[in-house]
């Protein structure tokens, strides 16, 4: 594929990750879709290690729900926090973060 398709696919892995892993532990979703990340890789004629970095990182940004990340779920009843809230901060959190971390990895370790 050329050059913009890779890239799609590699933010599409980033996303499903991430969309997931708010709803399962990030820990999991990072187990589940590593290998997955590099088959991916390996039949595009990408780079297995880019790929892997979106998983990473997809899991460890999971902030719109407590379910996501064990800090989240520390905090969510003493802060006396609804799913609501998680997703109202968290959701443009993410907008941020996606376009950012994507074209950091890319930029840093190629596709």
């Amino acid at each position: 594929g050329s050059f913009l398709p890779t890239i799609g696919v590699l933010a599409a892995v980033f996303v499903i990750t991430n969309i997931f892993s708010n709803i399962v532990n990030d820990n999991t979703m990072v187990v589940l879709m590593a290998p997955i990340s590099i088959k991916i890789a390996q039949n595009l004629g990408a780079n297995p290690f880019s790929f892997v970095l979106a998983v990473a990182f997809a899991g460890g940004t999971a902030f719109m729900s407590p379910v996501g990340y064990q800090t989240n779920l520390m905090v969510y009843e003493p802060g006396n926090y609804s799913f609501k809230d998680y997703l109202k901060v968290g959701a443009p959190l993410q907008l941020v973060l996606t376009p950012v971390i994507i074209a950091g990895i890319v930029y840093f370790w190629g596709v």
